[in-house]
């Protein structure tokens, strides 16, 4: 019996310690247009057309 209140001891602790733990990362892109082309330079590596496309679409995105 007494093993067991150790455990659960030990868990609640180890969930409490966890909780506190536990941070939130929230997305900020400090500027706009280099966020949009940062994507569509990962999405579009190999076509050009495409990826000029979606640049432009950006520039009309974030420069309202």
């Amino acid at each position: 019996m007494m093993m067991k209140n150790i455990v659960v001891a030990l868990v609640v602790f180890l969930v409490i310690s966890a909780h506190h733990m536990v941070t939130v990362v929230e997305s900020s892109a400090f500027d706009c247009l280099d966020a949009c082309i940062t994507g569509c330079a990962a999405q579009y590596i190999n076509n050009d057309r495409l990826r000029q496309r979606c640049e432009g679409k950006c520039s009309i995105k974030c420069n309202p």
